[in-house]
């Protein structure tokens, strides 16, 4: 991720391509694209909710 990463539209689009494509390029053949595309949506809006750049996140702030 880069620093301020949720701020910048090319950026946001930046990552949820490679999770996109990490999906794809790892579930098998047997996994719709829907399935694929609702997979690869939950986990950015994950990232992008859990993630605020420069080593933060919600996970930093339990420890």
């Amino acid at each position: 991720l880069v620093l301020d990463w949720r701020k910048k539209q090319q950026a946001q689009a930046a990552v949820k391509r490679t999770v996109r494509d990490m999906f794809y390029n790892a579930l098998p053949p047997s996994y719709t694209r829907e399935l694929c595309e609702r997979a690869y949506t939950a986990v950015y809006q994950h990232i992008y909710d859990s993630y605020y750049g420069l080593g933060q996140s919600v996970y930093a702030n339990a420890s």
